[in-house]
């Protein structure tokens, strides 16, 4: 039993607990904030280095074993989530520092914030589903209050669509899961992975897995993404950045864990259908991302596009591409981060969000300029930054195991995330500035540097690739064989 694997959770719930009696404290809730965060990303180190050296870790809350109490479970695929989740959660609370503004501060910003993290945290590392529902509601609930704070008339009418979406997607959640419940006797993942084979996957097993996907893709924003674009856009950059960077990644996760683990006996029906599922929303993200001429919905139909590409690799299910879909998930993680990030910093410095009233910001700012033309790159997969090393295990992959169609899809998007991206870098930065007044961003070196650390990790990410795939090795492992998971949990 590891007992750090309940620190993730407990570290940002304490701290938004006690950021709630802080709330004119303004100054006191970014230190206190700032130390969680940074004590977060040394205890998800430490539980990496546990997974790496002792294998996967189980906690079971009160000593009650499985299948019957709470557990919580690390393998090297959730170690490596919840570490690249912490920073990318303290790179958005550096920015939110510098952008974010007092006004929301002063009203429970950083307490839903780390509310948030909570939830997704959890979602990472538990190993129950109804627990998984549980840290789904957390976050879900904090992300209302981001989503709507500050009151605009775009983020009223946004969040009621958000809200409503995802009511609907966790009452069809915990209704499947009572299906579940009655159909196995077990909500427990690595209990369920043999009670499924033991009933043989079909019938009702099959309709509660195509439920479970449903639930799932909504939450990720694969092909029922309708939401999302506009949802997005509503509130602050820093809370953009969040959650492009984390939220479709827990339904990610939550995807490729359950169908890499419990419902795998026939991947005919349920990663054909992930397949369907993900090179249609390749197809239309690319065309959302063509469409509009506005930095957040271009940005927004790249999430889209992301989604669909790591779903192309969940459907393929080799050790390689899962390997690749592990690699990709963390470096989408931070590229994300940091597109809104640089995207922000564009508003700021343009006074609008408009390409067509955007233009020679080079001048003003080369780094900021030249940062996103790397990004771009790590994007699209250029070698050798972050992103080329996990699109080409998948595509690798797909062209291996006869997903040609579907590889050559996820190629063509990976064209348009370089048009719509070097579209934006050429309309911004070069050509003469169309305003008249030149707006210098506040705090623009304190919005700087979070991004900065955010840029480092995609280089260092692309020149390490051979050692970070040491650890990704390890975790697509236990994605690719359940018994290795199902041991380390059940103790056979």
């Amino acid at each position: 039993m590891n007992n750090l694997l309940v620190l993730p959770l407990l570290i940002p719930a304490f701290t938004a607990v006690i950021l709630i009696f802080l709330k004119e404290r303004v100054d006191l809730q970014r230190i206190i904030s700032a130390v969680s965060v940074f004590l977060n990303i040394l205890v998800a180190g430490i539980i990496v280095h546990q997974v790496s050296t002792k294998g996967i870790q189980t906690l079971y809350m009160g000593g009650w074993l499985p299948p019957y109490g709470i557990v919580f479970v690390a393998d090297m695929f959730a170690a490596l989530l919840v570490l690249i989740g912490a920073i990318v959660g303290a790179a958005c609370l550096f920015f939110s520092f510098a952008s974010i503004g007092e006004e929301r501060e002063r009203f429970y910003y950083y307490p839903f914030f780390h509310f948030l993290l909570t939830g997704v945290f959890g979602s990472f590392l538990t190993g129950d589903l109804f627990n998984l529902f549980v840290c789904f509601e957390v976050l879900l609930v904090a992300s209302y209050a981001l989503i709507v704070l500050g009151g605009s008339k775009g983020q009223l009418r946004e969040t009621l669509k958000y809200v409503l979406v995802n009511v609907i997607s966790s009452s069809l959640f915990v209704a499947t899961l009572a299906y579940l419940y009655a159909a196995t006797g077990t909500l427990n993942m690595a209990h369920l992975s043999m009670r499924v084979a033991e009933a043989g996957q079909g019938g009702v097993m099959n309709v509660i897995a195509v439920l479970l996907l449903i639930v799932f893709s909504i939450k990720a924003g694969l092909l029922l993404f309708f939401w999302l674009p506009d949802s997005y856009s509503a509130p602050p950059v820093a809370v953009r950045a969040l959650f492009g960077a984390l939220l479709t990644k827990v339904g990610l996760y939550a995807i490729t864990r359950t169908f890499t683990l419990i419902f795998i006996q026939e991947p005919g029906l349920t990663h054909s259908l992930i397949a369907w599922m993900a090179g249609a929303t390749m197809i239309l993200g690319a065309i959302g991302a063509l469409a509009y001429n506005d930095l957040g919905r271009i940005f927004n139909y790249n999430i889209i596009i992301s989604v669909g590409f790591i779903a192309f690799g969940i459907s393929v299910a080799t050790q390689d591409s899962l390997n690749g879909v592990v690699f990709y998930l963390m470096h989408d993680m931070v590229a994300k981060a940091l597109l809104f990030f640089l995207g922000g910093m564009i508003i700021s410095a343009s006074g609008t969000d408009r390409l067509k009233e955007m233009g020679g910001l080079i001048r003003r700012y080369p780094w900021t300029g030249w940062m996103f033309f790397v990004l771009i790159l790590a994007l699209v997969g250029v070698p050798p930054l972050s992103g080329f090393a996990g699109k080409v295990m998948m595509v690798r992959s797909g062209f291996g195991q006869n997903h040609v169609a579907l590889a050559l899809i996820a190629l063509a998007s990976s064209f348009i995330v370089l048009y719509s991206l070097i579209k934006v870098f050429q309309q911004v930065f070069w050509g003469g500035e169309k305003r008249e007044e030149q707006v210098k961003p506040l705090h623009y070196k304190a919005m700087m540097a979070p991004a900065a650390v955010l840029f480092a990790i995609i280089i260092l990410m692309g020149v390490g690739a051979e050692t970070v795939n040491g650890y990704v090795s390890q975790a697509g492992a236990v994605l690719a064989d359940p018994a290795l998971y199902i041991n380390a949990v059940m103790k056979e």
